[in-house]
């Protein structure tokens, strides 16, 4: 079995990145990298969890000589002390083949290198929740093989952080957010009963003015001899065909007001 090539390039830090909190805004962590040989070096930066970084540049080439720096941004997240953290970097490189000014790319540069003249070095992800970033009662460290995760707890009520998210995309509910919610959800439970009793005050209306109709109707028909009440009992006549009661223009008006409000009303519970 051939051994592993030693990695030319110098990675400063050379173990692990840190990051440090309160992670519900962007972290960032920078890398160095050095070509001290008198060589080209192709390099490319690799991740176990590439949904939660942003790297620039996430690779390139290298001259003799020259360094450059790499810039890791952490996406927010809801942090969770008592979970343990396995996100590691690798950082790749090649001796640049020769004619390299020959590609169009570097990716085509990559196609050409054999696998087993690839340099590979491994940084592990450390999260630090410092004393300048959020108020702490302890400190603990937490380690699982050559992994390690160092993190101070916060109080529970003091902690800006809530558990139980889930997926790659976090988002923080702050406060502020949910008291707007609350103040909206009021509102227009305010709306919606004040809408109800605006509707019962029109059914009553409504409701008034058709017994005010009826008793007129009635006393018209007393006159004409269209009912006819006898005592107590009424005399129940074969019913004609219907035609419309002569009323005052002013009472067609009040009912054609009444009918566009409640047209109105029931547009607003519909939407």
């Amino acid at each position: 079995m051939e051994k592993k090539k030693e990695q030319l390039l110098l990675i400063e830090p050379q173990n692990e990145l840190k990051f440090r909190g309160p992670f519900n805004t962007h972290v960032t962590s920078r890398m160095r990298l050095t070509n001290p040989t008198d060589k080209v070096i192709l390099y490319k930066i690799k991740t176990t969890a590439p949904k939660k970084y942003c790297v620039r540049p996430n690779g390139g080439i290298l001259s003799p000589q020259k360094s450059t720096e790499v810039n890791i941004v952490l996406q927010p997240f809801i942090f969770d002390p008592n979970e343990k953290n396995r996100h590691k970097f690798m950082v790749q490189s090649a001796i640049a083949p020769a004619g390299a000014e020959q590609y169009a790319s570097v990716e085509q540069l990559w196609k050409e290198i054999n696998p087993l003249e690839l340099m590979d070095s491994k940084l592990r992800c450390v999260f630090e929740v410092t004393a300048d970033s959020a108020p702490q009662t302890g400190s603990t460290v937490t380690s699982s093989g050559d992994e390690q995760q160092t993190v101070y707890s916060a109080p529970e009520s003091a902690s800006p952080f809530k558990s139980g998210a889930g997926g790659d995309d976090s988002a923080m509910i702050t406060t502020s957010d949910t008291a707007k919610a609350t103040a909206e959800l009021r509102q227009l439970r305010e709306e919606e009963s004040q809408l109800r009793q605006e509707n019962l005050m029109l059914k009553e209306q409504v409701l008034r003015l058709k017994m005010a109709l009826d008793d007129a109707g009635a006393n018209d028909g007393a006159k004409g001899g269209a009912n006819v009440w006898s005592g107590n009992t009424p005399s129940y006549q074969q019913q004609i065909a219907y035609a419309p009661p002569n009323l005052p223009l002013p009472v067609y008006l009040i009912i054609s007001l009444l009918v566009g409000i409640l047209c109105m009303l029931f547009g607003k519970f519909v939407l």
